[in-house]
């Protein structure tokens, strides 16, 4: 009984430090006013969605462990939710920003997301993530740098250098979803763009003179960290800077083996960082491009994103034609292969100081399989959705976290199939359950004619495998099992699959996601459930005390007393703290009971 005990003891002691050292974390605190501002990114007056009036939105600088509390006022005209795409939210789904976790913010509201940076580090981006509100813009670069006691696998870069590239309509997102619920596909967009911007004119037959282009400004013998994001609607891009190698070193929060690249393809909501050295001949300016993959109608080669890489010294534009993308716009063996050529830096540390290839993986038993199917996209109840195992979601209005915690029926089910079938397709908003602590393996099995690209919250996963073909049980025999890239965002190739394991160890509500916005409208998502046994608020942030309400729990929602700039840190400090401190004492009274 004593030793038991000194056992709880000492684990209250260091659960104790946990939440000390998290307290004493520096804390980064802005403010985001969330509007419509009239641009004109291709020549005619469109709004686009900013964030303090800036397109795209504002950096959000932080350091690896650290506390993160942003005040979002919503100043649009409709609902609001911001998501943080790679950030893994641990222990707390409360800020994930999804429809089956948050409740939107309203028109007119302000809510604060609070969470912790916990373990990671890299290039990621937030976006608004409800209505196919990011085909509007309001997204934004997170960078994640190393703590100090953490070197990182290169030397010091001479500068850092954000892209956004996207396709683009001058349609707005609420004319997209109206062409959307009427069963049309969007078509062919109006352009690329590259940091909200339109191409340069390298075509006078094709792009109009006295469009705003991105020049980025350069310094000759100097090398520049590029981090490339690509958060168009539904594009693969293949992106390139015309006569300079790019050194991969990153791709959402893992360092890789560094190896140089003349072009690679960034698929939609993935995000890349390389090393670019100013090795050239500064007569001219050099072409930064980014172009589809992966189409067929010709009239997507008219469709090209297009930048300027500006030495200091540059004695003229760029002029001639554009770097040559890969041979062939439908080339998918160039594509797979460059995809698994992108491994994991294993000898290198990344958000601790022991390596990231010291977790090992492949030596862990899988525990459990989903075999997640797409196809084309069919009609139910007159409606052209699209779908996964042939469930196509719908989202509840009331949150699946909050119905949880409210031990509300009839919100969701749990019945998701975790294997395709012939059932006839249907919408319903069901989820897929996991085992907390077990070891899942996804496969996703792409049965339509274009690129697909998922997304998984809260989590990083190994992509261990990816082919043409149907996925059967004897291609485990060729996964990597020791050096694949660990990242949040995976492409799946037209008619063939993507394996990819992942440790459950983050308990709570996460959704998966097709990236594509007009397949994720349509339905393609599904939530994973991953409930530690304990019970809820055991291993988890308890619910925030800013939780907004909705749906069936409307009710409970009071009227807001808006949060101004004087609220002081010191005031939003405790309150993390106090979470953070009673998820501790249940941890504690489980152990005890237990």
């Amino acid at each position: 009984m004593a030793a038991a005990a000194a056992a709880v003891m000492a684990a209250a002691v260091v659960l104790a430090a946990v939440v000390a050292a998290a307290a004493a974390a520096a804390q980064a605190e802005v403010r985001w006013e969330v509007s419509y501002l009239t641009l004109e990114p291709l020549g005619r007056a469109q709004k686009v969605i900013a964030i303090n009036n800036q397109f795209p939105g504002p950096l959000l600088n932080v350091t690896t462990n650290q506390n993160v509390r942003v005040n979002v006022q919503n100043n649009l005209d409709e609902p609001l939710l911001i998501t943080w795409d790679g950030i893994q939210m641990r222990m707390n789904s409360w800020q994930d920003g999804v429809s089956g976790t948050n409740c939107p913010i309203p028109p007119g509201w302000n809510w604060t997301y609070q969470f912790q940076l916990k373990d990671q580090i890299g290039s990621f981006f937030y976006f608004p993530s409800l209505g196919l509100q990011r085909a509007a813009g309001g997204y934004g670069p997170i960078t994640v740098n190393n703590r100090a006691t953490v070197p990182v696998p290169f030397g010091q870069p001479d500068g850092d250098i954000t892209l956004f590239i996207g396709d683009w309509y001058t349609n707005s997102h609420i004319e997209l979803r109206n062409m959307l619920d009427d069963g049309k596909d969007l078509g062919v967009p109006d352009a690329i763009l590259i940091n909200g911007k339109g191409p340069y004119r390298y075509d006078t037959a094709l792009v109009p003179d006295d469009l705003q282009y991105e020049t980025v400004g350069v310094e000759p013998g100097k090398t520049y960290r590029f981090r490339v994001h690509n958060v168009g609607i539904s594009t693969s891009l293949n992106f390139r800077i015309q006569n300079h190698n790019m050194l991969l070193v990153e791709a959402e929060g893992t360092y890789t083996n560094q190896q140089n690249y003349t072009n690679l393809d960034i698929h939609v909501g993935q995000s890349c960082s390389f090393l670019v050295t100013m090795d050239q001949n500064a007569s001219t300016d050099y072409y930064i491009v980014a172009s589809p993959r992966f189409v067929s109608n010709p009239q997507w080669s008219q469709v090209t994103g297009v930048a300027l890489l500006q030495y200091s010294n540059s004695k003229g534009k760029a002029s001639g034609p554009l770097p040559d993308a890969p041979n062939d716009y439908y080339d998918k063996y160039y594509s797979i292969n460059q995809a698994k050529s992108i491994r994991m830096n294993t000898s290198a540390g990344a958000a601790r100081q022991n390596p990231q290839g010291s977790f090992h993986y492949g030596s862990i038993n899988i525990t459990h399989t989903f075999v997640l199917m797409n196809e084309v996209p069919l009609r139910i109840n007159g409606n052209r959705r699209r779908t996964i195992n042939r469930i196509s979601y719908s989202p509840p209005e009331t949150p699946l976290r909050l119905a949880d915690l409210h031990n509300l029926s009839g919100v969701y089910t749990t019945d998701f199939p975790a294997m395709p079938s012939d059932m006839p397709a249907k919408i319903a908003s069901s989820a897929l359950n996991a085992s907390y602590k077990g070891f899942l393996e996804i496969i996703f099995q792409n049965n339509d004619t274009d690129v697909q690209t998922y997304h998984l919250d809260g989590y990083s996963f190994f992509v261990v495998g990816m082919d043409y073909g149907l996925w059967t049980p004897d291609r485990r025999n060729e996964y990597n099992r020791w050096d694949a890239i660990s990242r949040c965002t995976t492409q799946v190739f037209p008619g063939g699959w993507t394996a990819v394991l992942v440790s459950l160890d983050n308990v709570g509500l996460w959704n998966l996601r097709a990236e594509k916005l007009d397949n994720w409208y349509r339905g393609q998502e599904v939530y994973v459930k991953v409930a530690d046994p304990l019970g809820y608020n055991i291993t988890e942030m308890i619910m925030p005390d800013n939780v907004l309400y909705c749906g069936l729990l409307k009710d409970r929602q009071k009227p807001q007393i808006h949060e101004s700039n004087s609220k002081s840190s010191a005031q939003a400090e405790a309150g993390w703290s106090n979470r953070l401190l009673a998820t501790v004492m249940l941890v504690v009274a489980a152990v005890i009971f237990s």
